[in-house]
């Protein structure tokens, strides 16, 4: 597979790093402000499961928790297609900065990789309007 195109998605959030991690990185609060897992998740395992709406069932596998901010997933849809979302919350004076790397995957054209920022940068505005006092 050839190198996939990719655009990061930010936004500031002024609130301490270590806060936005604690808070973005627990599987239990993402459906709060990741829309694509608004039907909540149900651990299985080391995994978990997802409604993923019109994709069907998703599998979710989290980067264990760690000190450097990385929120990393990885997303298997029922199709067998496997998804690496990096994820990263790093300092920022005395907020933060998240950070998604989205890849274009090989079936999406134009429109559906920029549908699919936009799609990002409104779930990173919903955390953070739950982040900011």
């Amino acid at each position: 597979m050839s190198t996939m195109t990719a655009r990061i998605v930010h936004i500031g959030i002024e609130r301490d790093w270590r806060a936005v991690y604690a808070f973005a990185s627990r599987p239990e609060n993402m459906p709060l402000w990741a829309s694509g897992l608004a039907s909540g998740l149900v651990r299985d395992g080391d995994a978990w499961i997802a409604d993923g709406g019109p994709i069907g069932k998703v599998r979710v596998r989290f980067a264990p928790d760690n000190t450097f901010g990385v929120i990393d997933h990885t997303v298997t849809l029922e199709t067998g297609l496997v998804v690496e979302n990096a994820l990263r919350v790093v300092s920022n004076g005395d907020g933060c900065e998240v950070m998604f790397t989205l890849l274009r995957q090989p079936d999406m054209d134009d429109a559906a990789f920029a549908a699919d920022a936009d799609h990002v940068a409104k779930d990173l505005a919903a955390l953070k309007s739950l982040m900011e006092p």
